[in-house]
Parts: C-alpha cells; structure tokens; sequence
C-alpha cells in the first residue's frame, strides 16, 4: 500500500537534496576539484578527512531523500535530529574563524527546514513514529 505523499513531504525532500548538492560541492572542494572562493581569491585546499566526513553527508542526505520520498515514519525524526545537528555545526564555525557568507545558503536551508518540519501538518503527514 502506497502513502499519499502532501507537497509538504516533497517539498522537504527537495530541500533535503538541495542539501546533497551542497554538500558534494563542499566535498569536491576539499579534494582540491573546485576552488575555495576567499573575497577576490580562489584557493585550491586538500583535506581528505572533511572530504570524507562531506562525502558521508552526501550519503545521508541521498538516503533521506529516498525515505522522505516514500514518506517513511522515520524520516521526519532522521531529518529533525540532521538539521539540528546542522545548525549547531555551522554556529561551531562561526564561533572560529569562518564568516557567515561562507555558511549562509547552508544555514538558510537547514533553518527552513527545521521550521517547516515543526509544522503540525508535515509532522501528521508521517503518522505515528514507532
């Protein structure tokens, strides 16, 4: 038996693949594929840890798609606790040294997403978490 997908549901699922792109992009930059762009500079930087740990992101945000594209339970949980932890990652970054030009697409999202996942309507699209 197929669930009715809402817009909500699929809205959120493109703004979790939204995340996927952006994360890839983040992970091809710390391989040194793309450029790193600093004000005026462009700076090539190779870091196989954060291209890894970015290539895992990558993995979860795919697989988040496919669960909230089948609108499973779970996903809405999975999503939630991803976008928070998001969130204080970037207000990690920010309390160093990073500016909030480099975090703000990604802040922007996972904030939209958080506030749109606690909407009454998207959290009963998803029926009772077991």
């Amino acid at each position: 038996m197929t669930k009715h997908r809402p817009f909500g549901v699929t809205l959120l699922a493109i703004l979790a693949g939204i995340l996927a792109v952006i994360s890839a992009i983040v992970c091809l930059q710390f391989l040194g594929i793309l450029k790193f762009n600093v004000g005026l500079f462009s700076v090539r930087y190779t870091n196989i840890w954060y291209a890894l740990m970015w290539g895992l992101m990558v993995w979860v945000y795919v697989w988040l798609v496919q669960m909230l594209w089948k609108v499973e339970p779970q996903a809405w949980m999975f999503l939630v606790v991803i976008t928070i932890f998001n969130l204080c990652l970037n207000a990690v970054y920010l309390i160093g040294d990073a500016s909030f030009n480099t975090l703000a697409v990604s802040t922007l999202v996972n904030a939209l997403i958080l506030i749109y996942c606690m909407l009454p309507g998207v959290r009963n699209a998803f029926g009772p978490i077991k």
